[in-house]
């Protein structure tokens, strides 16, 4: 296990950005995976995520707002309550590693900081039963299913 207080969180930057959108997951973390595109780059830069570094080392990130909802899911009306939604990565060297724990709990933590509303929110797919796992241990629990084309997800919110 890590201590959480090695975990240090700033806003995106460039260097960061650049960095995390060449994390390649391997299956069937694929869809994890981000591209370099301009579009991207611009996502990760604007103003919603957060590097997380252990000591001096990018080890992952996460977001808040509209950048963690899955699109298809706002558009049919999913994330109607007024909740924090949260999303995450971790760099893919360190998945798998048991040190989802810490960072998790060193993010939440931090989102709980920053916003005002202590009810939080987050949209996993539906095979990742490694990380409903971990977030169970948070409290979340599972609140309805929607599909997109290639994927079944998860609401998942604390209780």
């Amino acid at each position: 296990m890590t201590d959480k207080a090695l975990y240090r969180c700033t806003p995106m930057t460039q260097e960061a950005a650049a960095c995390i959108c060449k994390w390649v997951y391997a299956p069937p973390y694929q869809m994890y995976s981000l591209d370099c595109s301009k579009e991207t780059l611009e996502e990760l830069l604007d103003g919603s995520y957060h590097a997380i570094y252990l000591q001096d080392e990018l080890i992952g990130f996460y977001c808040t707002g509209l950048a963690a909802q899955v699109p298809s899911g706002r558009a049919s009306g999913h994330y109607h309550k007024k909740m924090v939604d949260v999303g995450l990565g971790m760099k893919p060297n360190r998945t798998g590693q048991h040190q989802g724990y810490p960072f998790v709990s060193f993010i939440l933590a931090k989102v709980r900081e920053q916003e005002e509303v202590a009810e939080l929110r987050l949209t996993v797919a539906n095979w990742n039963k490694r990380a409903i796992t971990l977030y169970k241990q948070f409290k979340f629990e599972e609140q309805i299913q929607f599909s997109t084309k290639d994927t079944t997800f998860i609401i998942m919110e604390t209780c």
